[in-house]
Formats: C-alpha cells, structure tokens, sequence
C-alpha cells in the first residue's frame, strides 16, 4: 500500500479547512513575558490555540528554540507536538543541507527525534545532499530557491550556465532542480519569498507543480494579490502563505488569523479562475520543463509515424506511435520511468505489473526509478520449469498497479488483468505513458478500473504543432481519427 506523501496530507487539510494559512511560530524574546524555554512554548501554544482553525500548517523557526539550548530543543519537540495535536501538520523552518551521512543526521533530527512533517533546506550541494531529506515521502522538503530577503539577488540572481550552454538567474536553475526532485520523490517543495513577485512568475513558469512556501507577506512588504497569483496552481493549492508576526503581535490573534485566511481565498479564487480557463485553451500549457523535454524526446527518436497502419485493435490510423523505440536510448527510457511516478504517488499498490511487451522495458524503468519491485503476467503459459503464468515474488490478495505504454479502445489490456486476477491479485489501476483518447479510458471504467495517462494524445499533438513539428494537416488527420474512435454513448 503506497504510503500518503506529505504534500497529500497537506493538500488533505487545506482542502478540509479551505486554507492556504500558514502560521510562522517564532517565539522572539522581544514577545516572550518569560524569556525561557518555557515562555517560548507558552507563546507557541497561545498561538496554536488561537489559529488552528484557519492554518493548515505551522511553522516553527528552530533558531528561537536552539538559542536556549538543549531545554529549547525539549521545548521545540513540544511545540511540534502541540501543533500535531490539532490535526495540522508541521515544517520545521531550519534551513539544512550537508553531505550525505550530515544530511542522514538531519533528518533524523528533524523527522524522527523533533517529529516534524516537513523541513526547509538549502540545496546548494546538489541532489545528493537533498537524498537523505527526500527519501521517506511522507516528510516534505522546501528548498531554498529565492528567498525574501534584500540580500538573496547578491548569489541567487547570478546567471548560470547549464550542461546544453543555456543561461538563466540561478533561482531558475533551482527551481528547475526542486521540479525534477518532486517528480522522482512527490515531496519538494520550494521556498519563494513573496518580496520577489516578478521572479516568482518565471520560477513557476519552470516548476508548475512544486508546492511554494512564500514568505514575505506582510512586514517585509510582499504583495498578497500578486504572490497567490504568481504562485498558486489551477487546483488552486500549491502555495503556502506563512505570517508570523502579522499574527502574533495583533490583538486578537484569531481575527487576524480568519482575516487573513479569507483575504487570501479571495485572492486564490480569482486567480483560479485566470489559470483554468489559460489551461483549458491549451492543455500543454501546464506541462513542466521534463514533460515538455519527453515529448521532444519522444518525437525526435521516430516514436510517432505518419501513414496507414493497422492497430493491434483493428483499427485502421493515420499515426503510430511505436514505444518500443525507447529501449535503444537509455536516458530517454529514464526519463519515461520518473514521468510515470507522479501519477502512482497516491496509488495503493505493493508492486508494478508490467504487460507483455511493451511495457516491460518501460515498467522496469519505473521499478527502477520509484526502488518498486515489479512483476509481469507471461503472454505464453511456460511449459517447463515452474509452468508460472506470472514471473516475480509476490503474494496472493496483493495489489498491483498495471503499467502499460499505451491505450488505444482498452480490449488488448484484459487478458493481461485476467492472468494477474487469477494469480490472486489485486487489480484496481492502470498507468501508461500515452492515452490515444480512443475509448479506453471509458472501458476501463465501465469494468471498474481507473486509467492514468502521463500523456493524453491531444494534447501532444497540440505541443507538437506549437513546436512545428508537425503540420496543421496531420494534426487534424490524426484528430478526426481519434473522434470517430471515441464511443457513442448508450
């Protein structure tokens, strides 16, 4: 069973308390009637009690704990604590990042022995630095991607140069990192200070999906309208708005907190709204730097064929698409593996159920890149040996999810689901990497099985017309096939 990651937890109670509140606990000694360890916590819980209602997640700063010592990381743990015991989750704001074993130490300090859900993190030594933070997906990471303060354009603004010579500010370039590392773990996030409105833009121009943590607002000036703008998704989540002081030090902390809540639910709905409709108009247009670099991928090794073919349905098309290319370019190949782990993040499954043949190059690089064991239903009963129908380890009443490359009107795919089911396993979901929006979606829930594609055929066609690779006359070719393929409703 896929484990909850810690952005569904999250999404779990902004959505239940239609929040994007994110209340910063920092307990400085200019605010504290006790100036102790003690005081520290009694401010905290004050707090908490007053503003659970409207946040859906607290942020407690380690350094007003760490700087009484040994009793205010005893402090800290209880705060945590506190917080986690009115149902919302906690990131702690310590900035981490080291080599490998330091960074392994931080987050057992973090998430085992201080018990939070999330944490900031400076990513400056690279991927491998972040591994050890990133590795149990029900924790979260923010890294630092262009933070709020006067000084973050002295490094964060520099222009940098990637491995293909292209220049972009380096905030773009971590952005571009915290991109790829949540679509391999499903749990970064990044932190844009609300200060920076107009690299905020360009920020999620490269990272469409990542959660944002956007300091800023309030004392330090940052624009509320233009941040939930700039940074919310059309889901209308993926931002946290975090205010400590604006709360802290107001009269009633409970008004302030509400007031805040519903300034920002305005906000955040018409910016929905703005987003949406963008989206609608072109289904590419939300698609990250990787999808869109796949696509390319996909187009530039001869995935895609125009001409006359016959499908393995019957069915007589215009274009191909051949996904056995891929096992001729590896990264190509790798690339397909992460795109798939995304859609499976809140899945239940034990293993992969790769299907002959397609999809068993594709489901291994899958297994690979989620370290998620995989099996596959023979096509051919095997006469010798142990007679197995279905190759690998597992156990009867296990779930499996189905990988696949494509899915034409969906036929082709029950023979595969019957070797699994009658091995004694689970089948509830199907991923492939291309939806030919021929049909099979709908079959597969008329039988009770849920389709999730990396790609809907549409939409590529339109990428590949916005990129003149192909012409206006196939795309309408290929699209008038895919309409008379499309069941009739009974």
């Amino acid at each position: 069973m896929a484990e909850s990651t810690f952005f569904d937890v999250l999404s779990d109670v902004a959505n239940k308390k239609n929040t994007l509140l994110c209340v910063g606990l920092d307990p400085h000694s200019a605010e504290l009637k006790d100036n102790t360890p003690e005081g520290a916590k009694a401010f905290c819980a004050t707090l908490i009690d007053n503003t659970h209602e409207y946040c859906c997640c607290y942020k407690p700063n380690a350094a007003f704990f760490e700087c009484f010592g040994a009793s205010g990381v005893e402090a800290l743990h209880e705060v945590i604590a506190l917080c986690q015991e009115k149902g919302v989750p906690v990131l702690l704001d310590a900035k981490r990042g080291d080599i490998g074993s330091t960074s392994e130490a931080y987050a057992e300090a973090a998430f085992k022995a201080a018990k939070a859900d999330a944490i900031t993190a400076s990513p400056y030594m690279g991927e491998d630095s972040m591994e050890p933070l990133l590795r149990d997906r029900t924790k979260g990471v923010f890294i630092l991607t262009r933070t709020s303060n006067p000084g973050a354009k002295d490094l964060q603004s520099l222009t940098v140069v990637d491995e293909l010579g292209n220049r972009a500010p380096l905030y773009e370039s971590t952005a571009k990192l915290a991109q790829r590392l949540n679509e391999k773990y499903g749990n970064c996030g990044m932190v844009v200070g609300a200060t920076a409105p107009e690299e905020m833009v360009a920020i999620r121009k490269v990272a469409p999906e990542p959660w944002i943590l956007a300091p800023g607002v309030g004392f330090q000036g940052g624009d509320l309208g233009a941040t939930v703008r700039a940074a919310v998704r059309a889901d209308g989540l993926g931002l946290l708005l975090p205010v400590s002081r604006g709360i802290s030090r107001a009269k009633d902390q409970t008004a302030e907190a509400k007031k805040l809540r519903d300034a920002i639910n305005v906000e955040r709905e018409k910016a929905v709204v703005e987003k949406v409709t963008s989206e609608e108009l072109v289904g590419h247009a939300a698609w990250s730097e990787s999808k869109r670099s796949l696509a390319d991928q996909l187009m530039e090794v001869g995935c895609v064929k125009f001409g006359t073919f016959t499908l393995k349905s019957g069915l007589t098309s215009p274009i191909y698409i051949d996904l056995r290319i891929p096992v001729a370019y590896p990264r190509l190949l790798a690339a397909i593996g992460q795109s798939f782990l995304p859609l499976m993040a809140g899945l239940e499954f034990t293993q992969l159920a790769a299907l002959p043949y397609a999809a068993m190059p594709i489901g291994s690089a899958v297994s690979l890149a989620g370290n998620i064991p995989m099996i596959y239903p023979r096509k051919e009963s095997k006469a010798y040996g142990t007679k197995a129908d279905i190759e690998g380890v597992f156990k009867a009443g296990e779930q499996v999810v189905v990988i696949d490359d494509l899915i034409t009107t969906g036929d082709s795919k029950f023979e595969g689901f019957a070797k699994l089911e009658s091995g004694g396993l689970k089948v509830k979901d199907v991923v492939v990497l291309i939806d030919r929006e021929s049909g099979g979606a709908e079959l597969l829930e008329k039988s009770g099985y849920n389709l999730y594609s990396v790609f809907k055929f549409r939409d590529l066609l339109a990428y590949w017309l916005s990129k003149g690779k192909l012409t206006a006359a196939q795309v309408e070719e290929a699209d008038a096939f895919l309409l008379s393929t499309v069941p009739v409703p009974k």
